[in-house]
C-alpha cells in the first residue's frame, strides 16, 4: 500500500469540504476545485480533527495501489491551491529579450524575426513586474505549472550563452565554447 496515500490530509480554516460518492468539492478563499477520485477509492472526512482520509476497497488493494498515493497527493494540492494558492516565476536572459502584456495574452520578444503571443488562460493571472520577469499564479497546480512550461518551451535556455527562458533559480549547464588557437 501506498505511505502517502495512509496520510491524512490537513483541512487548514476557512476550507470547506464536500464529499459526494467519488466527487470531491473543495472551496477556499481564493476559489473553487473539483476532484473525482479513482473508483475504488473513497474518502472520509473527521471534522473534529479537522483532516480527510482516504481508502481503498481490500479486495482491489492491488490495482488501486498506485492511484491510492496519486489520488491523496490530488486532493492535497487542490486544498493547499483555495487556501494558499501556486506560483511560478520566469526569468528572461539575453539582450533585447522581453515580455509585456497584451489584452488576454503575453508578448514575447525574444530574439525572433516576430513577437510571440502566448494566451493566457481565464482562470490564471500573470505579471510582468519588469520586462525580464513573469510571475504566474492560480488555485490548480498543474495548470499553473502547465503555463509556465509551454512560455519556457518557447525559447529555453542555450547552454553556451545562456540565453533563454528559465526558472527562477534553475540552474543552466553551461558548456565551454570552442577555443581559438592552434589549427591543424
Amino acid at each position: 500500500m501506498s505511505r502517502i496515500g495512509k496520510q491524512p490530509v490537513k483541512i487548514p480554516a476557512g476550507v470547506d469540504l464536500k464529499i459526494d460518492n467519488h466527487d470531491v468539492r473543495i472551496k477556499g478563499p481564493l476559489g473553487e476545485l473539483f476532484l473525482r477520485l479513482h473508483d475504488g477509492i473513497s474518502a472520509d472526512t473527521d471534522k473534529v480533527i479537522g483532516q480527510v482520509v482516504l481508502s481503498v476497497e481490500q479486495d482491489r488493494a492491488a490495482e488501486l495501489s498506485a492511484f491510492y498515493g496519486l489520488d491523496r497527493a490530488l486532493l492535497q494540492n487542490c486544498v493547499i491551491g483555495v487556501h494558499v494558492g501556486y506560483k511560478k516565476e520566469l526569468e528572461i536572459q539575453g539582450t533585447g529579450y522581453q515580455a509585456k502584456l497584451v489584452g488576454e495574452s503575453l508578448e514575447l520578444q525574444i530574439g525572433f524575426c516576430h513577437p510571440v503571443l502566448v494566451p493566457i488562460p481565464g482562470d490564471l493571472e500573470v505579471e510582468v513586474p519588469q520586462p525580464t520577469q513573469i510571475l504566474i499564479s492560480g488555485i490548480d497546480k498543474q495548470r499553473v505549472g502547465q503555463l509556465a512550461a509551454v512560455i519556457r518551451k518557447v525559447k529555453p535556455p542555450e547552454p553556451y550563452k545562456g540565453k533563454g527562458i528559465r526558472y527562477k533559480n534553475e540552474e543552466v549547464r553551461r558548456k565551454a565554447g570552442k577555443q581559438m588557437g592552434a589549427g591543424g
